[in-house]
C-alpha cells in the first residue's frame, strides 16, 4: 500500500476508539433527547442516568477526538478529500461542546435555547459523522 493511499487513515484501535466514542455519545444523546423532549419511554430514556452515560461518553467522544485530530486533521486537509464533512464535523464537535458546557455550568435563561441548540446540531453531527466515517469510505481495490 503506498504512502499516499494511507495519507489520514487511522489505525484500527484509533478507528474503532473514535467510532465507539462519537456512536455512544450520539446514541445516548439520541435516546435521552426521545425521552425528555419527545417523551418516548420517558421513564426508562428521559432519566438522569441516560443523561448520565450521555456525560460519560461526551468525555469518551472528546478524548476520541483528541487522538485523532492532529494527525487526521492536517492529513485531510493537505489531501482535501472529504473536506465538507470533516470541516463540518469540526464546527459541530466545537459547537456541541460549548453548548455542553453552558447546559451544565451555564445560567438557567439561556437553557432552554441552549437545549434547542445542542440537540439539533447534534442530530446534524451525527448524520454527517455516519456519511464522513461510514458512508463515504472509499472501496477497497
Amino acid at each position: 500500500m503506498s504512502t499516499q493511499s494511507r495519507l489520514g487513515k487511522m489505525p484500527s484501535w484509533q478507528r474503532h476508539f473514535v467510532l465507539f466514542g462519537m456512536l455512544s455519545c450520539s446514541l445516548t444523546g439520541v435516546a435521552y433527547l426521545l425521552g425528555h423532549e419527545f417523551h418516548i419511554q420517558r421513564s426508562l430514556l428521559g432519566g438522569h442516568s441516560v443523561l448520565a452515560w450521555h456525560g460519560v461518553a461526551a468525555m469518551l467522544a472528546t478524548m476520541a477526538l483528541g487522538s485523532a485530530l492532529p494527525f487526521h486533521l492536517k492529513a485531510g486537509l493537505k489531501s482535501k478529500r472529504k473536506l465538507w464533512s470533516g470541516l463540518s464535523q469540526l464546527g459541530f464537535l466545537l459547537t456541541l461542546i460549548i453548548s455542553g458546557a453552558l447546559l451544565y455550568y451555564g445560567p438557567e435563561e439561556i437553557h432552554e435555547a441552549t437545549e434547542m441548540t445542542h440537540w439539533i446540531i447534534g442530530l446534524g453531527f451525527f448524520a454527517i459523522f455516519l456519511l464522513h466515517g461510514v458512508f463515504l469510505r472509499k472501496p477497497k481495490l
